[in-house]
C-alpha cells in the first residue's frame, strides 16, 4: 500500500477572542463537521488564535513609543507604535535595513518584527506570539487528552519569510508530543553512502503541509493531520533553532 497522509482543514471556528476555550471550540466545530479526533493524530493550529485566547493582543493607541524606536521607526518607514511593540518582544535586533526589522524574540525565534501581526486581529489592534508556544501546546494536548482520551500530537505554527528563499511559509513555533526533528545522519544511502548532514525538519514540514489547508483568507486556523507516522516524544520547538555559533545568518 502506498504511503498517504491527510490533511483535514478544520471550518467552523468562530472568531476567537481572550479567555476562550480554545480545545471546546476545536471539539464543537469538528463534531459540527461529523469528525473526531482519532489516536495519533496531529492538531495544528495557528498562532494567531492560540494568541487570541491567551490574551496576547495591544491596541497600538494605548502604545507610547520611545525615541529609540522612533528612530527605528523613521529608518525603517513603519508606525512607531508597532515599531515599539516589536522592540519591546525582541530580545536584540539581528538586521535591520531596506525597510526589514529582524529580530531575535524572546522566545528565541529569529523572525521579522517579533512575529507582531496586524492581520486578522482588527483595525488597530496587533497579536504578539504566545509566551511559550510550546507550553501552550502542552496545555492543548494535554487539555484534548483529559476531555477525550485521545493522545494527539500539537504544532502551533506561524508564517516566516527565510533568508535564501523568496516566498513566506509555515513553521512550528510551538510543539507538543512529537520529535521536531528526525535525525538521518550516521545511517547509510541506498548506496552506502554515511549520510552527514540529513537532519529532517519534521515539524516545519509538517506545518507546511497544514499550512496548504489553512490559507489566512480562508478562515481556517486550524487543521488534522492523519495518518503520518510520527515519533512520540515530549518534543519542542525550541529544538528547531539553530544555535548562534551555527547560524551564518547570525
Amino acid at each position: 500500500m502506498a504511503r498517504a497522509i491527510q490533511v483535514i482543514g478544520i471550518e467552523g471556528l468562530p472568531e476567537v477572542r481572550p479567555g476562550d476555550d480554545l480545545v471546546a471550540l476545536l471539539l464543537d466545530a469538528l463534531a459540527a463537521e461529523g469528525l473526531a479526533l482519532q489516536e495519533g493524530d496531529i492538531v495544528v493550529l495557528t498562532q494567531k488564535i492560540v494568541s487570541k485566547a491567551e490574551g496576547r493582543l495591544i491596541a497600538l493607541a494605548e502604545v507610547e513609543p520611545s525615541m529609540f524606536a522612533r528612530t527605528v521607526a523613521e529608518q525603517t518607514g513603519r508606525d512607531p507604535r508597532l515599531t515599539e511593540v516589536i522592540l519591546r518582544e525582541a530580545r536584540r535586533i539581528v538586521r535591520m535595513d531596506r525597510q526589514v526589522l529582524l529580530v531575535e524574540t524572546r522566545q528565541g525565534l529569529v523572525c521579522a518584527n517579533a512575529g507582531v501581526d496586524r492581520s486578522n486581529v482588527g483595525e488597530g489592534r496587533v497579536a504578539l506570539l504566545p509566551q511559550d508556544p510550546d507550553a501552550s501546546a502542552r496545555a492543548i494536548r494535554e487539555e484534548i487528552k483529559r476531555r477525550t482520551g485521545i493522545q494527539v500530537a500539537v504544532l502551533i505554527t506561524d508564517t516566516f519569510g527565510r533568508p535564501w528563499r523568496e516566498g513566506l511559509t509555515e513553521v512550528a513555533v510551538g510543539v507538543a508530543g512529537l520529535a521536531p526533528l528526525k535525525d538521518h545522519r550516521g545511517h547509510r544511502d541506498r548506496f552506502g553512502v554515511p549520510l552527514q548532514a540529513t537532519l529532517v525538519a519534521v515539524a516545519d514540514e509538517l506545518a507546511c503541509a497544514a499550512g496548504l489547508v489553512m490559507e489566512k483568507l480562508a478562515g481556517i486556523p486550524a487543521a488534522i493531520i492523519r495518518g503520518y507516522a510520527y515519533e512520540p516524544q515530549e518534543g519542542t520547538a525550541a529544538a528547531l533553532v539553530r544555535p548562534p555559533e551555527r547560524d551564518l545568518f547570525r
